[in-house]
């Protein structure tokens, strides 16, 4: 599948210069990753869908689409508010959806989301789709997985090297659409700093590229999302593999 195209979009806006791109990777004939690129909006998203039988491109899809509709002009609070208003309907479409399937369906899909208003930035997330920070050279994870293998991490059970490839690394404990608890976004908040770099990606990224070779590459150019994928399709990903890479200009005097 490497000939497939990568897709890719670079744009700015305000503080924001943002580049995006995504590929179903060397194994898969279909992708269910989806992004939202909206530097415009202070808004960037990436989602990874599960579910099989399409499920999991409806559910990314629908997640994404709800979060590119948010409309512009609204404030830090609000833009948080209504980014987490969109990502809990769309849970309760997908549940609907699913119920609607059959008892075996499922229609789910991981989430990460970059906010920015004004100096800070805030993240949503659920699943295992990261968002790292580049700050002064030094890569940072700001999210922390909702999976099975970070549960094993977590508990001293299994190493963090051991974590990728152990046999059950692709089980998430958390997701949008996902049946049983009530849907739970993690959050964190910081101050943005010019020069700071966000990288947000599906596991097909961070379980394929080493975190040194992310660093470089997020370093490296203006717009480096595209570059991400390279790097995971000359390594073989086996899995869908997108990337939204974030950069903050220096603030307009």
């Amino acid at each position: 599948m490497t000939n497939t195209p990568i897709g890719a979009s670079v744009l700015s806006a305000g503080r924001f210069r943002s580049s995006a791109a995504t590929h179903v990777g060397t194994v898969r004939t279909r992708n269910e990753d989806s992004f939202v690129n909206r530097p415009d909006l202070g808004l960037w998203a990436v989602a990874d869908g599960a579910g099989g039988h399409q499920a999991g491109e409806v559910a990314a899809g629908m997640v994404t689409e709800a979060l590119d509709a948010v409309s512009g002009g609204l404030g830090a609070a609000q833009l948080l508010h209504e980014a987490r208003a969109r990502i809990f309907r769309a849970h309760d479409l997908l549940r609907a959806e699913a119920a609607r399937r059959g008892a075996d369906a499922m229609l789910a899909t991981t989430i990460v989301v970059l906010l920015a208003r004004g100096d800070h930035y805030a993240c949503l997330w659920a699943g295992d789709s990261r968002a790292y920070l580049l700050r002064r050279g030094r890569l940072i994870q700001v999210t922390h997985d909702h999976s099975l293998v970070q549960e094993l991490v977590d508990a001293g059970t299994i190493s963090a090297e051991d974590a990728a490839h152990h046999p059950r690394a692709n089980i998430i404990t958390r997701a949008v659409g996902a049946a049983g608890e009530p849907l739970d976004l993690d959050k964190i908040s910081d101050r943005l700093q010019p020069g700071d770099r966000f990288l947000l990606c599906s596991d097909g990224l961070s379980k394929t590229v080493p975190q040194g070779d992310l660093a470089d590459l997020l370093a490296r150019t203006e717009t480096p999302a595209e570059h991400l994928i390279s790097a995971a399709l000359d390594r073989r990903v086996d899995d869908n593999v997108t990337a939204v890479a974030v950069e903050v200009l220096p603030s307009v005097a």
